[in-house]
């Protein structure tokens, strides 16, 4: 039988685990857990291929307890008490071990009649999932778990797998593999922390690569050719990638650099991230062209609700036409500045007592207690609509949170308030 080269060098033991030293390393809590031999219930979170199946698999053999492996997208509870009903304490003297994979795809009612199970103790239940389990798991069986996050495997992770891989392979294919880090680097980098994944990808390029004198020769040129050249082969939406190429987008846009602009909105609409891109491109209009051009923040919810309704390949043509009048637009982050620090005050606690003129008089229970308010000054009965009044809690009132900046349009409403208060 052909063994899949990312099987042939599964973990036997944690100490060969890829990554996750934070809860399998020496002071891990996962890793004393399974050392003490006593298995709770328990919940492994984290994107596919970061161990969580070889982790369960181990736990299996070290506690000796047969392992029943159930995934939710197709199993039922009929499987589940099936299972149940098979124990024999002759052939699973230590008790069954469940692995229920990608447990949020359960409803409500077959997560909680799991709760039967985990009470009388006849099953150790091991869920895993690739969500977030405080949003897809419910509260009485997340009260019943210990949850432990499984983190994207780190880059010098990754490359000592492959390392690993390549001489397994040398040993079980009797050929010598030549290697160079490079070609390891573009494997490692396209393989978002998945470590299956990154070896998927090395068997492939080391299947498709010719044998010369019993060697195989891997650098990174040929890698690239191998896998169609396609730098977003295995492309994460959640991963570094993701975040990496809207930065540079919004960084761009922000930059007033047109060309590169454009480059990253096409990366970007090749791998599916319309909607991250409408998003960000109008917060580039709002936060850094602003107030230098307030009429381009209308502009581009029209581009983008134009986007958004045509859809790919069309989308492109409005979205194209907005990132560049952004990148071009005369910029300023005032506003962006003003109500950063305003927040910021109000989040260290300045909450102060509205002036009483400026405060809701109708609703006062006491007549006495309206008599007192100070008049409240109308501005539209002064001239050009200002009256020099205070609006500011008293403990802020010469506090300035808008610092106009240098562009026409700050220019012409600086101008404009010192007119009026003459």
């Amino acid at each position: 039988m052909n063994i899949p080269l990312a099987q042939k060098i599964r973990p036997k033991n944690l100490n060969e685990i890829f990554g996750q030293k934070h809860i399998l390393g020496n002071d891990g809590l996962l890793a004393k857990i399974i050392d003490s031999g006593e298995i709770p219930n328990l919940i492994f979170y984290g994107s596919p291929g970061t161990g969580k199946t070889t982790v369960a698999q181990i736990i299996s053999e070290k506690t000796n307890k047969k392992l029943y492996r159930l995934n939710a997208t197709t199993a039922s509870l009929s499987d589940i008490k099936e299972i149940v009903t098979s124990i024999n304490p002759i052939v699973t003297p230590n008790g069954v071990l469940l692995y229920l994979d990608e447990i949020q795809y359960f409803n409500k009612k077959q997560q909680q009649s799991l709760l039967e199970f985990l009470e009388n103790g006849k099953i150790t239940l091991i869920a895993s999932t690739t969500e977030n389990p405080y949003f897809y798991i419910y509260n009485a069986i997340l009260s019943r778990c210990h949850v432990f996050e499984f983190k994207p495997v780190e880059a010098e992770e990754i490359k000592k797998a492959l390392k690993r891989a390549i001489k397994i392979f040398e040993e079980s294919e009797n050929v010598k593999i030549k290697f160079d880090d490079k070609a390891l680097y573009i494997i490692t980098k396209i393989s978002s922390g998945d470590v299956r994944k990154a070896i998927n990808m090395l068997e492939i390029c080391l299947l498709s690569s010719e044998t010369k004198q019993n060697t195989k020769n891997l650098n990174y040129e040929k890698i690239v050719k191998l896998l169609n050249g396609n730098s977003y082969f295995g492309y994460n939406k959640t991963g570094d990638d993701h975040f990496d190429l809207l930065s540079a987008f919004q960084k761009s846009v922000r930059g007033s650099d047109i060309d590169a602009s454009i480059y990253y909105l096409a990366r970007l609409l090749d791998v599916g991230e319309l909607t991250n891109v409408c998003r960000r491109l109008m917060i580039c209009a709002c936060e850094d062209v602003g107030l230098a051009y307030p009429q381009i923040i209308p502009i581009v919810k029209s581009c983008v609700d134009i986007a958004l309704q045509v859809g790919m390949p069309e989308s492109r043509i409005p979205l194209a036409d907005a990132v560049i009048m952004v990148a071009a637009s005369p910029k300023s982050n005032s506003a962006y500045k003003a109500i950063n620090t305003a927040l910021k005050d109000v989040k260290n606690g300045k909450i102060y007592q509205i002036p009483r003129h400026l405060q809701n008089i109708h609703c006062d229970s006491s007549e006495k207690a309206k008599s007192d308010i100070p008049e409240y000054k109308y501005p539209h009965d002064f001239k050009n609509h200002w009256v020099n009044q205070q609006y500011l809690p008293s403990e802020l009132k010469n506090v300035k949170y808008y610092y106009p900046q240098k562009n026409k349009n700050e220019k012409a409403f600086e101008e404009y308030l010192k007119r009026i208060k003459i």
